[in-house]
């Protein structure tokens, strides 16, 4: 089997001086993102426990400087998140100087590296995918530090004024403030510019949404993940799900993958008057449209197309399988005006990309611009989408996930086996 791959998760990091909004502004990001897996990891937990010798002059200790950190720790953390792998991140105790008890942490699909000179140290900067510099008002970070010291550490003013003089003040700017220089994006007075945090919420968004493949192929596209849909294709890949359930979670995809697509055709302005008399402006849909299935697994997303566009022409074509290079085209019944529609192919899997190709060649070859081609289905393997967006860069692939690749036996793993057998009831139990 092709080697398993994993998506890399988009990592955030967001430093600051002490007490700028750093965790707030990592609460909020995580907020909005409530449909996406998010972990949020402190430099806090990373502090070197002190040894008995440091402990005698706890208050000469500076807390603020590169070498209080375990950064190797943090390096071989991050890594793990990084290739998929839990990680027991330590607890760090304030009180005592030590770590104590560690927490487990899961890999996500964004890691937000929260700390005041995460950006310090070249190595966990090229870890970041995006860096954020929360900067706060010198005055407003040391109201709030006297507040937490006091209240969360039970430290007296005193000694927190004393260590903000000696430490705190020094570092920022001997340390922290020259790293600003590094960031991708500057928040001033951090959580409260909720304008600035929506801004980088859409930008992850955007990001999270692009499969590596479709940075490489601007014709490739993936719908947008939701735990509604990954909990779909949960249940249609599990091989114990009943024909029934199979059949209406696969519809369910199906007619969002058929959305995506028509959403890629081209529109007219449209100005109507609404029953309060008003103008509206909107835009008249295609109107020259068919569909195109590949019998008989594309014959699953028909009822999905004509629930979207009423009295849609359907052609059909047949390609037999013969190993994995052996295609044969053995029927096809095409609109005869074909030429002059936007065609929409279905095929629930892209495979090898062979199948797909001989489909697309046959449509150009009835006179059907490249550019009009549509080809939607619910799961892509790597190889086939470099096949046909190699082959035809003018057309546009919608599919709902991107696969980890093909087996020996080129069928798609981890794929969820013969559609069309589990989608019409002729499996061979």
């Amino acid at each position: 089997m092709a080697g398993k791959t994993h998506k890399q998760p988009f990592v955030i990091g967001v430093a600051g001086g002490a007490s700028s909004g750093k965790k707030t502004v990592g609460d909020m990001i995580i907020d909005q993102l409530h449909d996406q897996r998010v972990v949020l990891v402190n430099q806090d937990s990373f502090y070197r426990s002190l040894t008995s010798e440091e402990l005698l002059k706890v208050h000469e200790y500076n807390f603020d400087h590169p070498d209080a950190f375990d950064t190797e720790k943090l390096l071989s953390s991050m890594e793990m998140l990084k290739h998929g792998k839990s990680v027991d991140i330590p607890k760090y105790d304030f009180k005592t100087y030590k770590n104590g008890a560690s927490r487990r942490v899961n890999p996500s699909d964004v890691i937000i590296l929260e700390g005041i000179l995460i950006f310090h140290d070249p190595r966990v900067r090229d870890m970041l995918n995006m860096k954020i510099f929360v900067d706060t008002d010198a005055d407003v970070r040391l109201a709030r530090r006297i507040r937490r010291d006091t209240t969360e550490k039970g430290r007296e003013i005193g000694l927190v004024l004393d260590q903000y003089s000696k430490f705190v003040k020094p570092s920022f700017e001997n340390f922290i403030l020259p790293t600003k220089k590094y960031a991708d994006i500057i928040i001033p007075r951090g959580g409260d510019n909720h304008v600035a945090i929506d801004l980088i919420v859409q930008h992850i968004r955007t990001k999270l949404g692009q499969h590596d493949l479709c940075k490489i192929y601007p014709n490739l596209y993936v719908i947008h993940s939701t735990f509604q849909i990954r909990g779909m294709h949960t249940l249609i890949r599990d091989a114990k799900t009943t024909k029934h359930d199979f059949v209406f979670y696969s519809d369910r995809l199906i007619r969002l993958v058929v959305e995506h697509g028509l959403g890629h055709l081209p529109f007219t302005e449209k100005q109507v008057t609404t029953p309060t008399g008003s103008v509206y402006t909107g835009v008249d849909f295609c109107k020259r449209l068919c569909g195109v299935s590949v019998i008989r697994s594309g014959e699953s997303m028909e009822n999905a197309l004509r629930a979207c566009c009423k009295g849609i022409k359907i052609g059909k074509i047949l390609i037999h399988r013969e190993g994995d290079n052996g295609q044969q085209l053995i029927y096809e019944k095409l609109p005869q005006d074909i030429a002059e529609r936007h065609v929409l192919l279905l095929d629930p899997i892209l495979g090898t990309g062979n199948s797909a190709v001989q489909a697309i060649k046959l449509l150009i070859k009835k006179g059907v611009p490249e550019g009009n081609i549509i080809f939607l289905n619910l799961i892509s393997a790597p190889q086939g989408v470099h096949v046909v967006c190699k082959e035809f860069p003018r057309i546009k692939i919608v599919t709902s996930e991107i696969e980890t690749g093909l087996n020996e036996e080129f069928r798609v793993v981890p794929g969820m086996g013969e559609f069309g057998d589990r989608y019409f009831g002729t499996d061979d139990e």
